[in-house]
């Protein structure tokens, strides 16, 4: 249940918008961080831990109240915390107007949710797309095979192509590509095309140092002089850890994802492609 929906089963009841207005030093969450408090309930959080209990209660005294309130807290050891920093908290009675903001902003982050394609729908590919779920990205789940998308979240978008290179021609600038088919052809043709479009946040293909070898071979017959296999992440998920199970597989490469697509070099590529869009 999203945080709107949460606030609409509650508005009629009563319902506090719980919201970090400024963060200062170091905190839990960020500014703009945002929890829905009701009598029964509550939906998001402002970073967990006593601070949000607190703040919990108080929403919930204030629900018998009418107004607004602005409440300055040090996380320091009064309040269970040892952060260091400080945050200024606004509640406010909820209204309809509260919901369909909040609405518009759920789809607004959605829609600019960084994309992974995931082509391959076996053991891993599935492990990795049910880890994805949970974080906030759009996931799609791509095989050429009937009958391969079971046991995947509804979050996930599964498509089944006869060509699955037509969904990599299609991606959002700046998408990640994981590719782990039935198929070492199909996986060499699906990383060389992610490769050559130039714009991928990240391309990776499962596979030993032996696969990674053969393909960089095949690579530079094919396109001498091009420098994309620097952006060739294999194996995925690192080689560090040598267990080859498909939920460890698909927490490590999750963990690159996460650093690549919403760490501070992801902010900074985002940052680029809107000033490109809006000077076009």
């Amino acid at each position: 249940m999203t945080a709107a929906d949460f606030l609409a089963a509650n508005l009629a009841d009563g319902a506090v918008i719980v919201r970090i207005a400024e963060a200062q030093g170091s905190t839990p969450r960020e500014a703009g961080a945002t929890m829905i408090v009701s009598a029964r309930g509550s939906a998001g959080t402002i970073g967990g831990g006593q601070l949000e209990l607190h703040c919990i209660d108080l929403a919930r005294a204030l629900l018998d109240s009418n107004g607004p309130r602005l409440i300055d807290i040090p996380l320091g050891p009064q309040m269970g915390q040892c952060c260091g920093g400080r945050v200024r908290v606004a509640m406010e009675p909820a209204t309809p107007a509260h919901l369909e903001a909040l609405r518009q902003d759920e789809a607004k982050a959605a829609a600019e949710r960084p994309q992974v394609l995931i082509f391959g729908a076996g053991h891993t590919g599935k492990a990795l797309a049910r880890s994805l779920a949970l974080l906030p990205l759009a996931v799609t789940l791509i095989d050429d095979r009937p009958s391969q998308f079971d046991d995947v979240p509804a979050a996930v978008v599964c498509l089944r192509l006869d060509d699955p290179e037509t969904a990599l021609a299609a991606a959002r600038l700046g998408s990640a590509f994981v590719v782990l088919t039935h198929s070492h052809a199909l996986d060499y043709r699906l990383a060389e095309a992610a490769l050559l479009r130039g714009d991928a946040a990240y391309v990776g293909m499962i596979g030993s140092s032996t696969k990674r070898a053969r393909f960089e071979a095949s690579f530079r017959r094919r396109h001498p002089g091009s420098r994309a296999l620097t952006q060739l992440t294999c194996p995925i998920g690192g080689s560090d850890v040598h267990d080859k199970r498909p939920e460890v597989i698909a927490a490590l490469t999750s963990a690159e994802l996460v650093r690549c697509l919403l760490g501070e070099k992801a902010t900074r590529r985002a940052r680029a492609r809107n000033r490109h869009d809006a000077a076009a």
